[in-house]
């Protein structure tokens, strides 16, 4: 008789339990509550001044998160905070595990390809990140993170018109001390998969007292798999990461400080769950696939960042290099027999630093810099399809040279002691040169080897060309002004507008050529970059004693030339071309509230609210052949009306220990996914919990549950060609069950499943 599922998790946890508490305690430094945690003054570096402000004293809409309230409500990934915030969803692409896929207020984008540029930053200690590939995996030891909502271009440049996510890793300290932690959860329902193991580890302390200090960590993960495959009953989802980092901080002086950080990451396991809507409901994680697929992507990260004080001012640079390498493999027909699979090969290569200077010239807080980035990118794509004869296979893609410069100035000018009026500028400059073979039948060949040809006649189809060679230059100013008046060092009202740019690009899947060269042939062979002005008046208010805040904003954003992947079926199974389809206007308001209600009792609340419609259309996005009413009445891709949801944590002293318990609720209106909306995202409400104890001594135990409505969620939902879909070719035969904004009954869907409930437990030391 075999023991189930639940019963083994339970057995382990438990003697994870066991082991823990039979560990010697040594004496540590006393550590506040979770409630202290959360209600402590948080710290930020989005405004890059000479010292960090006070999240509370800053005129921008930002959530911010320190070290403890990150420990406080367990987070394990960038993902875990779109249930935190309003108006943001962290999500990832569900066909290429661990690509971002990032949107706030509005503007993200639904696509895995490498080329296209982001509309939210992601910024680790400093370096901006320069693809969205990679960065949506498991994260440890993190000082802080915060999310900075609305465009940040003065000061974080490009590809930030919808906000920037500053992730801020954990660096040494002059003091020696630890922590470890081991985890192991898993899902609930007996008929799903296996349990997933992690354990991570991080000491730190002086090597030269007042001189030299080191941390080291390391993170490993083991996932079995959350999910049943039907197709053979196996386990699906299975991964294993592993994370080393280290840190040296060196201080030659006291008004020098330099911190060095190198980490290393690998990750490899199962491609996407893949869930076809033709064939299942989408309120059920069952699928089946042929193919289980694969992933695997390996990062070299290092940085290097320098203060210098001078005087009044700081000059501050910071240096970033940053090497990924990754292939993947996935059943996109998603169902259980072989009709599109498709495999990637991705290598990047980027470079870059800022070097800026912060000084206060009487009642002016000036910051100004000059920014250089620098990245090589090299794409393979390969399309398998069958045939009577043999598997047909498309090979092409793309290569990428691209070059940013950037210079900027920021300065803040006292009126008077409560007015304060803010004005910037930043001047870019960027080049991407690129070589793109068209994905279609022709000789094995790979980008990333150099083997592919981008010009001259395809030998398997002579009348076609392989693909085009292009070099294009933008440039763009993007201004600022703002102001703002404080009633005290805790209540604030703001406005400011400000103009965001988001890089123009190539495509580097082109999967019809024909229908690509036609565009090409009136608009480029390039698509233009977007424009993003934003206008916005915010106010934040704090008690003394730090018990209510309240903070709140309405923003309108104007968007020209939106660039948007166009998914469409057909006979090569998906053809996605990216172009400037329209100008929208998005609208919206947010709130955050947390209340300490007794010193044992907190509770948070937040709301947020987007109005997003087109203002002119100047694609088919219904794919009808014409252009009309029908385009403009369309919804924006992205974009959930609203979202909200509230919180309760309550801390209470247990002995010489604690015992902290914390319930969340986030709501995610239903939203379209693709431009077409034919794909789309269902609402979801998560409810999360855990329940910790602390012994006083360094050894906290908490038992912790994610999405406990079970809740079932997609990082995709795109329409299939053809082969996919029509039963004689093996395709799906749907029951017409999904037929929202007047998709194709008939049509299969590539909709790659999210985690539903889990139940775990985590044991952790401090020492």
């Amino acid at each position: 008789m075999t023991m189930n599922y639940q019963a083994k998790l339970l057995l382990a946890g438990a003697s994870l339990l066991a082991s823990a508490i039979a560990t010697p305690a040594f004496a540590q430094e006393e550590e506040g509550s979770a409630i202290d945690a959360l209600t402590a003054d948080i710290v930020v570096t989005a405004t890059k001044k000479k010292d960090v402000e006070n999240v509370q004293a800053v005129p921008l809409a930002i959530t911010a998160f320190s070290q403890g309230s990150l420990e406080a409500i367990k987070v394990r990934d960038l993902q875990s905070l779109s249930y935190s915030t309003p108006n943001v969803s962290l999500d990832q692409v569900g066909t290429s595990r661990g690509t971002a896929n990032f949107s706030i207020r509005g503007l993200g984008v639904n696509s895995s390809i490498p080329s296209i540029d982001p509309t939210v930053g992601v910024f680790v200690d400093g370096i901006y990140m320069g693809v969205n590939n990679g960065l949506v995996f498991d994260m440890f030891d993190l000082g802080s993170v915060e999310i900075a909502r609305g465009p940040q271009g003065i000061l974080f440049g490009r590809n930030t018109t919808g906000g920037a996510v500053i992730i801020n890793t954990g660096d040494p300290t002059p003091d020696f001390r630890g922590k470890v932690k081991a985890s192991l959860d898993g899902p609930v329902d007996g008929g799903r998969g296996g349990a997933n193991f992690s354990v991570s580890g991080v000491v730190s302390g002086p090597i030269v007292t007042d001189k030299l200090n080191f941390k080291f960590g390391a993170y490993f993960n083991n996932d079995g798999g959350y999910f049943k495959n039907l197709f053979d009953g196996s386990n699906h989802g299975k991964a294993s990461t592993e994370i080393v980092r280290g840190a040296l901080e060196f201080r030659p002086a006291e008004t020098i400080r330099m911190v060095g950080k190198l980490e290393y990451f690998h990750s490899k396991g199962d491609g996407p769950s893949g869930q076809n809507h033709g064939i299942y409901k989408r309120d059920t994680f069952d699928f089946a696939i042929d193919n289980a697929g694969f992933y695997e992507n390996e990062t070299l990260f290092a940085s290097h960042k320098t203060e210098i004080e001078i005087g009044d001012g700081k000059l501050t640079n910071i240096f970033g290099w940053r090497n990924y390498d990754a292939s993947t493999g996935g059943d996109i027909d998603a169902t259980a027999r072989f009709l599109f699979h498709s495999n990637t090969r991705f290598k990047q290569e980027q470079f870059s630093d800022e070097l800026r200077f912060n000084q206060r010239f009487g009642a002016l807080d000036l910051t100004t810099g000059a920014f250089w980035f620098t990245q090589k990118l090299r794409y393979d794509e390969l399309r398998f399809y069958p045939t009577f004869i043999s598997p047909l296979t498309q090979y092409g893609g793309g290569a990428q040279d691209h070059d940013v410069l950037g210079l900027f100035a920021s300065g803040d000018f006292d009126v008077t002691d409560a007015l304060t009026l803010t004005a910037g500028v930043r001047w870019s400059k960027e080049t991407k040169d690129v070589d793109i073979t068209y994905i279609r039948p022709r000789p094995a060949c790979s980008i990333v080897d150099a083997t592919c040809p981008q010009t001259g006649k395809n030998p398997i189809i002579p009348t076609e060309n392989n693909g085009f060679s292009d070099k294009m230059t933008w440039e763009s100013w993007s201004p600022k002004l703002g102001a703002q008046y404080k009633f005290s060092n805790r209540a604030q009202v703001y406005a400011n507008w400000t103009r965001g740019f988001r890089s123009g690009g190539y495509n580097f899947r082109v999967t019809n050529a024909n229908a690509f060269e036609l565009v090409a042939a009136t608009r480029g062979l390039s698509f233009d970059e977007e424009q993003v002005d934003s206008y916005e008046i915010g106010a934040k208010f704090q008690t003394d004693d730090r018990k209510l805040t309240l903070n709140a904003a309405l923003f309108r954003t104007d968007v020209g030339n939106m660039q948007r992947e166009i998914n469409q079926a057909s006979t090569s199974g998906v053809s996605q071309s990216i172009y400037n389809t329209a100008d929208a206007k998005i609208e919206g308001a947010e709130a955050e509230v947390r209340f300490a209600a007794t010193s044992n009792l907190l509770f948070t609340a937040n709301v947020g609210y987007v109005n997003a419609r087109y203002k002119t259309v100047k694609f088919d996005l219904t794919g009808d052949n014409v252009v009309n009413a029908a385009d403009l009445s369309l919804d924006l891709p992205r974009t959930p009306k609203w979202t909200y949801g509230a919180g309760v944590i309550a801390d209470f002293p247990v002995g010489e220990g604690s015992v902290t318990g914390r319930l969340s609720w986030q709501h995610r209106d239903r939203y379209a996914y693709t431009d077409s909306n034919y794909g789309w995202i269902t609402a979801s409400d998560n409810l999360e919990a855990n329940l910790a104890w602390k012994n006083g001594s360094g050894l906290t135990v908490s038992i912790y549950a994610k999405n406990l409505l079970d809740e079932v969620q997609h990082g995709g939902d795109t329409q299939l060609g053809t082969a996919a879909q029509i039963p004689i070719f093996g395709g799906p035969l749907s029951t017409g069950v999904d037929v929202p904004f007047g998709a194709n009954p008939k049509a299969g869907s590539f909709s790659p499943l999210n985690k539903g409930r889990v139940l775990g437990i985590e044991v952790g030391y401090d020492f």
